[in-house]
Parts: C-alpha cells; sequence; structure tokens
C-alpha cells in the first residue's frame, strides 16, 4: 500500500473515531472511557502498521480534545495502544494478538502512563487503580469488538490483499 492511500486511510479511520465520539462514550470520573478508540487502534494497527497506528491515535485523540468530546488522558492510552498491537500483529500476523496488545498497551501501561499527568499536571486526586480497570475494561471491550469487526470483513473477503501488507514477513512489497 502505497504511503498516500495509507495516510488516506488513517485520516478516515481518525474522523470516524472523533464523529462517533460524540455519541459512544461512557464518563468515569475525569476520563472518558471510549471503546471505539481501541476498535480504530485495532484496525489501524493491522491495516496501516505501527507508524500511522499511532498518528491516527494522535490524530484522535486532538480533534476530540479540540471538539471537547476527549481528554488529556487519550493520549498516552490510545497512543501506547495502537504501537503495541501493531507491532504484535507486525511479529505474529495474528489478530488475536493485535487486539491484545491494545489491551495491554492501552489497558496497562496506558493506564500507568497517565497516572502522572492526572496527579502531577492536572492536580487531581488519582489512584492508579481508578485507571486500571476503566482502561482495561475500555480497551478489551474496544479491542473485541476490533477483532470480531476485521474478522468478518476478512471472511467476507472485503479487506483484498490489504490484511498482510503490514507485516514484515509480506515479502511482495
Amino acid at each position: 500500500m502505497n504511503k498516500t492511500r495509507k495516510m488516506t486511510i488513517t485520516a478516515v479511520i481518525a474522523a470516524i473515531t472523533t464523529i462517533s465520539s460524540s455519541m459512544i462514550f461512557i464518563p468515569v470520573g475525569f476520563a472518558k472511557i471510549f471503546p471505539i478508540q481501541h476498535l480504530a487502534n485495532v484496525l489501524s494497527a493491522v491495516l496501516l502498521g505501527p507508524w500511522y497506528a499511532v498518528l491516527q491515535a494522535f490524530l484522535s485523540s486532538t480533534l476530540r480534545n479540540m471538539l471537547g468530546t476527549g481528554s488529556v488522558f487519550a493520549y498516552p492510552g490510545s497512543m501506547i495502544g495502537a504501537f503495541f498491537a501493531a507491532v504484535l500483529y507486525q511479529r505474529t500476523r495474528k489478530i488475536g494478538w493485535a487486539a491484545s496488545g491494545e489491551v495491554i498497551g492501552t489497558g496497562i501501561l496506558g493506564a500507568i502512563a497517565t497516572y502522572p499527568i492526572a496527579t502531577l499536571l492536572l492536580g487531581q486526586d488519582a489512584t492508579l487503580f481508578g485507571f486500571l480497570p476503566a482502561f482495561i475494561i475500555s480497551s478489551f471491550t474496544g479491542a473485541a469488538l476490533g477483532y470480531l469487526f476485521l474478522k468478518v470483513l476478512i471472511k467476507n473477503r472485503a479487506l483484498g490483499g490489504y490484511i498482510h501488507e503490514n507485516s514484515t514477513n509480506n515479502s511482495r512489497l
């Protein structure tokens, strides 16, 4: 897949994620849980690779913050999750590992990265164990939706040859 096509798909996924953020979110304290972002992370990780997945997460987080539908906590969680999902997919070529990478990256590492932002920068009285369950539940739900969505697309042959273009083992590129 060429750079122009990857950038276009990245922008479309970021736009859909941003638009849906005003409709589908779960407020938990001063954070907003957003499973659609995790679905988008898994989708972009499998279709586009690590750097475009991280770019998509950054664009979505920035747009959501500009529109008032997101919080600063969206950055570390979504970007770390997108990166882990894409790297695990590249190494294994298995969508299940991409979904697992999203849960580990966002649910655990993203929650840990969010804690200092809440306590030091924002002065919020937060506990790490308040972030972990919320991030894990949100990322698990979104990653499961992303996994199922990709499986349906593959079963219906809607992706054509794009599914493994992201893989490091693909010798046709």
